[in-house]
């Protein structure tokens, strides 16, 4: 299974969540796990995400939530997992 992070921070608003949700949806991406939170109005969210029946390329994704994040005044990063880990190890 090709696996992605997807990172959310920014300023919370109403509807980030269900703009990413719909956006991943419209585009068969699974949410295989979601973590988020908001410390002193800043939102943060990690979503687990299995890219494998995706309708579009890799790439495509990520300019496409980067462009989603700065609409919706949130920086918005995907990553493929085994980089991700890679970039996180201690």
């Amino acid at each position: 299974m090709k696996k992605g992070i997807i990172t959310v921070v920014g300023k919370d608003t109403v509807g980030i969540i269900a703009k990413v949700c719909t956006y991943l949806a419209n585009h068969q991406i699974n949410i295989l796990d979601i973590n988020q939170t908001i410390v002193q109005d800043y939102f943060n969210m990690m979503m687990l995400v299995d890219l494998d029946k995706a309708s579009i390329q890799f790439g495509d994704i990520v300019d496409e939530l980067e462009v989603l994040g700065k609409e919706i005044g949130v920086v918005v990063l995907l990553q493929l997992e085994d980089i991700f880990i890679q970039m996180h190890r201690i």
